[in-house]
């Protein structure tokens, strides 16, 4: 009698976690869902600074610019009022109204930037209210160049685990305010600019279908902004010494970008069964145009497989894949193989594989 009062208490303590039971199932049966970038949008500031501009402010030519990096010109937010967030939600609109999705529906907002409008306050935070989307928690991302491709990642994880329907990546910075227009080796690369996606659960079976990411250390000595940090909080000394503008040393950068995005691109492609013939496109951080033909030639895919528009922006950091998906977008069919690949600061790099998952014709 004993037992079997007490095999009914256990039965009826059970009852309790039935409900946690059928979560736990409608979660497996969720693993099958893949994430899909469904609306993409982006915003370059009006004013363009071109090359003969910036010979009129350094010892540089247009020849010596173009030759080395491939650029033309770049967009520069030069209101002093307007910062990254402005630019931000600029594309994040944009991507609402394409998609027609209500802000209030965005459950998630993440922001990869290097130029947030101000420290301990995260920029994301502020986008994501002054677009109306009340019901989504935000923040900000920082991995360099490599932040979209981490984002992408992040939501795209969190749509899979069945935790998030709607998430709004967004990559913008204001690479302007972090500048110094002093030294030609960095002023001639860097452009403002702002780029987003809106990412959902798959309806057709495209979407993400892997990724491989990862970094290094070591890069902090080779591409930074020395002061700003714990380590060397801004002071006069620092001022001085030029430690708060963007610092790179190109030929080390350089090395380390090529090997590990073309490195990243090819691991993705060995297990995933891809090859040069059957991938359609490679959507690669516009960094400079010696550095994506070298990948290129490493990857061994055609000039018309590896999307291109530094010659416009620059390089805008955090917004280059999404502006080249904006640029792009009306070239992509239903079912197209996408291969992301980028390299930022830290270091910071990867590759991630889409299958796109709609087509605008």
């Amino acid at each position: 009698m004993k037992s079997n009062g007490l095999s009914k208490k256990l039965l009826s303590s059970l009852d309790h976690f039935i409900p946690d039971r059928r979560i736990r199932m409608t979660r497996v049966a969720e693993k099958n869902i893949k994430a899909a970038i469904t609306a993409v949008g982006g915003y370059v500031p009006e004013d363009v600074l071109t090359n003969a501009d910036l010979e009129q402010m350094v010892d540089t030519s247009d020849e010596w610019i173009t030759t080395r990096t491939g650029i033309k010109e770049r967009r520069i937010l030069k209101d002093p009022t307007k910062a990254t967030s402005y630019m931000a939600i600029q594309a994040a609109e944009k991507v609402l109204t394409k998609s027609q999705t209500a802000a209030a529906d965005i459950d998630m907002l993440i922001l990869a930037t290097i130029t947030p409008d101000m420290k301990v306050a995260a920029t994301a935070a502020k986008v994501a209210t002054d677009i109306g989307a009340f019901n989504a928690f935000a923040f900000d991302l920082q991995a360099a160049c490599s932040g979209f491709l981490y984002g992408m990642s992040v939501a795209a994880a969190k749509i899979e685990a069945g935790h998030a329907k709607k998430i709004l990546v967004v990559g913008a910075d204001k690479m302007s305010s972090i500048v110094d227009y002093t030294d030609r080796t960095t002023c001639i690369i860097f452009g403002d600019g702002a780029g987003a996606v809106l990412m959902e659960a798959s309806t057709n079976g495209y979407g993400r279908e892997d990724d491989y990411l990862r970094s290094n250390g070591v890069g902090q000595a080779y591409l930074n902004i020395k002061a700003g940090g714990s380590l060397h909080p801004t002071t006069e000394e620092t001022l001085a010494k030029g430690w708060d503008a963007i610092y790179q040393d190109g030929k080390t950068v350089f090395k380390y970008a090529v090997s590990e995005m073309a490195g990243a691109a090819q691991k993705v492609m060995e297990r995933n069964g891809l090859t040069p013939q059957n991938l359609d496109y490679i959507i690669a951080h516009q960094a400079n145009k010696r550095i994506l033909d070298a990948t290129q030639k490493r990857v061994q895919v055609g000039t018309n497989q590896l999307l291109t528009n530094i010659q416009h922006y620059g390089n805008t950091t955090a917004a280059t894949l999404p502006l080249l998906l904006r640029d792009y977008e009306a070239h992509f069919k239903t079912g197209d193989r996408l291969l992301f690949t980028a390299f930022g600061g830290g270091f910071t790099w990867g590759a991630s594989y889409y299958t796109w998952a709609y087509s605008l014709k």
